[in-house]
């Protein structure tokens, strides 16, 4: 009775597995890549043929030391301007902008496209009616689309981290109008939902140096549905390969 039992329930196993090999995958693969087209449908790049793009005015404010408005469109701020007050011998009052011919490239929105399109041709490359022939050929197709995912996901949430130095001899430093003083950087990156514009200042004193810094962010909506997406199908995709090894597991353990 005992062996009978085993039997039924590796068979049960067995037919399950053959399910998620054959049905499940599919299903979650085009669930996958619809909510993935919807997710590269929030970014404002220009996909039309037309190359129209949509530009979008921010205001950062609730700062007195420092001041922004910005036009994004798409991966670039291709306008800004800039006020800022830094403390001297005195207090200064500084002004500069982002001129549309030399734009503030944010490269990590680039980034996340890249690593969404990449995942979409990962989906793509799977014929509906193809049949997988092993564990392995599934979990390689699951580990590349997470993997675009993951790098996607965190290329938004957390920004490569740059030196003062390597901010000041950047080129969107040089592409101010007017340039700022050598002792000033500006950055503006992309953290989570937000848009932040940092303002660094380094100073001498008695032969140390010291670093001051000064920072306005604002909520870009399209960056929090992105996201809210980018979760969705991160937590689809682990939920289908952790339920595949979970199952591969189960099935190893009646064949002993």
């Amino acid at each position: 009775m005992m062996a009978d039992a085993e039997r039924e329930e590796a068979l049960s196993l067995q037919n399950e597995f053959e399910w998620v090999l054959h049905k499940e995958v599919h299903a979650v693969l085009n669930q996958l890549s619809n909510i993935l087209t919807e997710c590269l449908r929030r970014f404002p790049m220009s996909f039309s043929s037309d190359g129209s793009q949509k530009h979008e005015k921010y205001v950062f404010s609730g700062l007195d030391q420092l001041k922004c408005v910005v036009s994004l469109c798409g991966d670039s701020i291709t306008q800004a301007e800039i006020n800022f007050r830094i403390q001297r011998q005195q207090v200064v009052q500084y002004r500069t902008c982002i001129q549309s011919e030399n734009p503030w490239r944010l490269h990590q929105i680039q980034d996340a496209v890249n690593h969404l399109n990449q995942a979409i041709v990962y989906i793509d490359n799977v014929d509906k009616n193809y049949n997988f022939r092993s564990s392995e050929e599934v979990l390689h197709v699951l580990g590349s689309i997470l993997g675009c995912l993951q790098r996607g996901r965190t290329s938004l949430i957390l920004p490569r981290k740059r030196t003062v130095v390597d901010l000041m001899k950047s080129r969107n430093m040089r592409n101010l109008v007017p340039n700022l003083p050598e002792d000033l950087a500006l950055s503006f990156y992309i953290q989570s939902h937000k848009l932040i514009v940092a303002l660094y200042q380094v100073s001498n004193i008695h032969g140390n140096m010291k670093f001051d810094s000064h920072q306005a962010e604002i909520s870009v909506p399209w960056l929090n549905e992105v996201l809210v997406l980018f979760t969705v199908a991160l937590q689809l995709c682990q939920q289908l390969k952790d339920k595949y090894l979970e199952l591969k597991l189960f099935q190893n353990i009646h064949r002993i």
